[in-house]
């Protein structure tokens, strides 16, 4: 090729002209191969004919030579030459079979040892005379005394306990196994061992008695006050063992697969900056939270210097490592299409496009499903302006696969206007409003309304909107509902369009950088003046004009 271009500049220079250079480059040019024809301005649009216009600027489409710098190769496939590469920065890295490790934090509040809790409760019924613990939060010990009981029941069986004492020890008058039940009366009734001596010795029953705690802990709840009478079973005190506490975490439902009994949990906590408790986990709830779709987890840290506080906040760190699966760097990853992409060098400057199922997110690579196949390499740098330039070379993708050529991009109308049904236009602009207030629950409920109205619409106009309703989706976000909705909602616009300004159903807007299209066009009230395109939605509201 370059020798048949040198050839034609030396026949212009041997002919010492102007016209013959100019001419000699052009033959030159035109010798090269024309991939297609594309607007400068809005890239694009392409055609394969030389002949066409952009159906958004009206401008004649230039030509694109195979090899003229970074052109697009196949559907999929964008080229970049050295220099390009260099210059951007372009690195890559292979995807590879290896665990993933993946750090997952959880954030929860430190909790009494619910096994180790504790009620104080009167055995007896009676008053209390005096407290010895009359706080929440005192640390109490087994045997302490926590308040003067008055009772007459006490009394009572204290007498009946020393008159079968004394019977038994003078005479034998009465059995053991009496003197062993009124004996155990008053262990239950809350006296000890020690008591039961003394009253033994000094034989002076007494309806006063000294009420002790069974148990040592923190006491978390009160409930008893001087002078209160009480009846058996009354709870009169609370009491926590601190010298053990619970981790309590939330981990949401996308996580729960990765978290297993035993797994050990970096615990910190901001009162004890610094440091680190690590402890298993020892339980998991099996019943997920059905507003936050959460299910909480458990850990068991040991306090036994009491420096971890009941009820503080705490944050864990579970780090996880899985089996071996297909990874590819996270940073090779893009979000800018419908799904996730990334691009794969395929060699010589050769760029693919790949749209991506991923499994689980790690730390710093990520689980691929399908899309990429082990060795592959994957566009790890420079990802973002390689998707760039896909698209301005009209690489087939699936935000891209719809956008039109210079061919097809002007709908064709009926040859005479057609007046929509009422129950149509309505439906429209419900879901056109819809989109512009990003209001995709609203979308999806007007969606069958829409498609309903849109299939009772006959002869060429039903023949032009049918395959456009058939492509109309709920979506599972506002991308996904929009792309579809734009070409049909340029349709119908089209179709009001072309009836007389003065009966037309509604008003007509265009929006001249619409994401599948181009250029779009939509229905609004006639009543409505301000534009509110539902192409873009809150994000680009007021872009577009009004079409007369």
């Amino acid at each position: 090729m370059r020798r048949f271009i040198r050839l034609f500049l030396l026949v212009a220079l041997a002919a010492g002209s102007a016209d013959g250079f100019t001419r000699a480059v052009v033959v030159a040019e035109d010798a090269r191969e024309i991939v297609n024809y594309r607007c400068p301005m809005h890239p694009w649009i392409t055609a394969k004919s030389s002949n066409s216009k952009c159906t958004i600027c009206g401008m004649n489409l230039t030509p694109v030579f195979a090899g003229d710098g970074n052109a697009a190769v196949g559907d999929d496939s964008v080229k970049l030459n050295s220099a390009t590469e260099s210059v951007i920065g372009v690195a890559t890295a292979a995807a590879k079979v290896a665990p993933l490790t993946l750090t997952l934090r959880v954030n929860g509040t430190i909790g009494e040892d619910e096994t180790r809790h504790r009620a104080l409760s009167a055995r007896v019924p009676g008053r209390l005379e005096k407290l010895y613990v009359d706080q929440v939060g005192l640390e109490v010990a087994a045997g302490q005394p926590f308040a003067d009981f008055y009772s007459p029941e006490m009394l009572t069986a204290q007498r009946l306990y020393l008159q079968n004492f004394r019977l038994h020890a003078n005479a034998g008058a009465v059995s053991g196994s009496d003197l062993a039940t009124t004996r155990e009366k008053l262990l239950d009734f809350g006296l000890i061992a020690d008591d039961i001596k003394k009253l033994e010795t000094e034989q002076k029953p007494s309806e006063k008695f000294l009420l002790r705690s069974p148990y040592g802990g923190t006491v978390t709840s009160r409930r008893a006050y001087e002078g209160q009478y009480v009846k058996v079973d009354d709870i009169l005190f609370e009491i926590g063992d601190f010298s053990q506490l619970w981790f309590v975490f939330d981990a949401y439902e996308r996580d729960l697969p990765l978290l297993k009994i035993n797994q050990p949990v970096a615990v910190t906590l901001t009162s004890l900056p610094g440091e680190t408790i690590t402890a298993p986990i020892t339980f998991i709830d099996p019943n997920l939270n059905p507003t936050t779709r959460t299910a909480r987890g458990r850990v068991v840290l040991n306090n036994p210097q009491r420096r971890i506080l009941n009820g503080q906040t705490a944050t864990g760190v579970v780090r996880i490592e899985t089996a071996p699966t297909l990874l590819i760097p996270r940073s090779a990853i893009l979000y800018t299409h419908a799904t996730p992409c990334a691009y794969v060098a395929t060699g010589e400057g050769n760029y693919q496009f790949r749209p991506l199922t991923l499994g689980k997110i790690g730390d710093r690579e990520a689980e691929v499903l399908s899309g990429v196949a082990a060795g592959e390499k994957v566009v790890t740098a420079a990802a973002l302006i390689i998707d760039s330039q896909s698209q301005l070379a009209h690489i087939t993708t699936p935000a891209a696969a719809s956008m039109p050529t210079a061919e097809s991009a002007a709908p064709k109308m009926p040859m005479t206007p057609v007046v929509l049904p009422d129950d149509l236009v309505r439906s429209m602009l419900a879901a056109t409003a819809a989109l512009a207030g990003d209001n995709l629950g609203e979308y999806q409920k007007q969606l069958p309304l829409l498609q309903t109205a849109a299939g009772q619409v006959g002869g060429e106009a039903g023949e032009i909107l049918s395959p456009l309703t058939a492509k109309l989706v709920a979506g599972e976000n506002l991308t996904a509902a929009r792309e579809p909705f734009e070409a049909f909602s340029s349709a119908v616009a089209d179709l009001v369009r072309a009836q007389p300004a003065a009966t037309r159903q509604a008003r007509i807007f265009q929006c001249s950088m619409s994401p599948v299209l181009g250029t779009s066009r939509w229905l609004q009230p006639r009543d409505q003046d301000a534009v509110r395109n539902p192409f873009f939605g809150l994000t680009m509201l007021d872009c577009g004009a009004e079409l007369q």
